[in-house]
C-alpha cells in the first residue's frame, strides 16, 4: 500500500474523531469561555495563564460531547439529524470512542490542575458530569423540562473562564451564565419544534413532544421575553458599556422577533429559523462583550 493510500484510508478515521467532538458547540462554547478569561481582569490575560485554561476546557468539553455521542446511539440512529454520526455509521468502535472520550477528559483535568488551577479543574468536570451523565443519562430521557435543567452544564463556560483567571466565583461572572441559561431553551425548542417528529420517534420527551408544539412556542416567546432583561445585566452592574448595552437591545429585540413569528406568524422554516438565529444571536452577543470590554480598559 502506497503513501497515498495509507492517508486516504487514515482520513475517514480522523475526521470522525473530529466530528465526535461537536467541534462549532465546543467552539461557542471556547468564545463564552473566553469572554470570561477577558472580562475577569482589568488588563490583558497572560498567555501562559489562557492557552492551559483554554486547552484543558475545551478538551473536557469535547470528552463530554463525545461522551454524549457514546450514550446516545440508539436516539441517534433513529433521528435524520444524527443519522450519520460516526458511532452509528460504525466508522468509530464504541470502546475506541470511549478510550478517546476519556482520554481527552484526563488530560484536560491534568492541564487545569497543573496549569491553572483546581476550582477551575473541579468546576469545569462537574459541568461534564451535568452534561454527559445526568442530562444525557436521565434528564433527557425522563423529562420535558430536560433541556431547561440540563442547561445549567452548557452555561457554566463563562465562569470557567473567569474562575481560571481569577480561582474564585464571583457575582459578574454568574450573570454571564445567566445569560446561557436562560437563552438555552427558546434555542433547543425551536430546533425540538423542527424536530418534533423525530423526537417522538425516539420517544424522547422533548416539550413539543409531551405538550405540544403551541405550548412550546409560548414558552420560547416568554423566554426570549426574559431574555432582553438579563442581558442588560452585564451593563446594569458596569461589567460592560453602552456599546455592548446597544448590541445585546438589538441582538434581544431581534430574538423576541423571530419567537413573535414563529408563535403567531408561523411558516414551515420559522422554527428552524429561530433556532439558526439564536445560534448568531449568543455568538454576537459575546463579541460585543469582548470588543466592549477591549475599547473601556485598552
Amino acid at each position: 500500500m502506497n503513501t497515498q493510500s495509507i492517508i486516504l484510508t487514515l482520513t475517514p478515521n480522523w475526521r470522525a474523531y473530529y466530528q465526535l467532538t461537536k467541534p462549532k458547540v465546543v467552539a461557542l462554547l471556547l468564545l463564552t469561555a473566553l469572554v470570561g478569561m477577558v472580562l475577569a481582569l482589568p488588563t490583558l490575560p497572560s498567555l501562559s495563564l489562557l492557552v492551559p485554561a483554554l486547552v484543558g476546557i475545551g478538551l473536557l468539553s469535547a470528552a463530554a460531547a463525545a461522551y454524549n455521542h457514546i450514550l446516545d446511539q440508539r436516539i441517534d440512529a433513529i433521528m435524520t439529524r444524527t443519522h450519520q454520526r460516526p458511532l452509528v455509521q460504525h466508522t468509530i468502535s464504541t470502546p475506541k470512542a470511549l478510550f478517546f472520550a476519556t482520554s481527552m477528559a484526563i488530560i484536560g483535568m491534568v492541564t487545569l490542575f497543573v496549569f491553572v488551577n483546581a476550582l477551575t479543574a473541579w468546576l469545569t468536570f462537574a459541568s461534564l458530569i451535568g452534561y454527559a451523565v445526568i442530562y444525557t443519562m436521565y434528564l433527557k430521557r425522563a423529562t420535558p423540562q430536560n433541556i431547561a435543567i440540563g442547561g445549567l452544564a452548557g452555561a457554566t463556560p463563562p465562569l470557567l473562564g473567569w474562575t481560571a483567571m481569577t480561582g474564585e466565583v464571583t457575582g459578574q461572572a454568574l450573570l454571564l451564565v445567566m445569560i446561557i441559561f436562560i437563552w438555552t431553551p427558546p434555542h433547543f425548542w425551536a430546533l425540538a419544534i423542527h424536530k418534533e417528529k423525530e423526537y417522538a420517534k425516539a420517544k424522547i420527551p422533548m416539550l413539543p413532544v409531551t405538550h405540544g408544539a403551541e405550548y412550546t412556542k409560548t414558552l420560547i416567546l416568554l423566554y426570549t421575553l426574559l431574555l432582553l432583561p438579563v442581558t442588560w445585566l452585564p451593563w446594569l452592574t458596569q461589567l460592560s458599556g453602552l456599546l455592548y448595552f446597544a448590541g445585546s437591545t438589538i441582538l434581544s429585540l431581534s430574538f423576541i422577533y423571530y419567537a413573535y413569528r414563529l408563535k403567531f406568524k408561523p411558516t414551515r422554516k420559522a422554527a428552524f429559523q429561530t433556532f439558526k438565529f439564536s445560534i448568531i444571536h449568543l455568538m454576537v452577543l459575546f463579541i460585543l462583550l469582548l470588543v466592549d470590554h477591549w475599547l473601556i480598559h485598552y
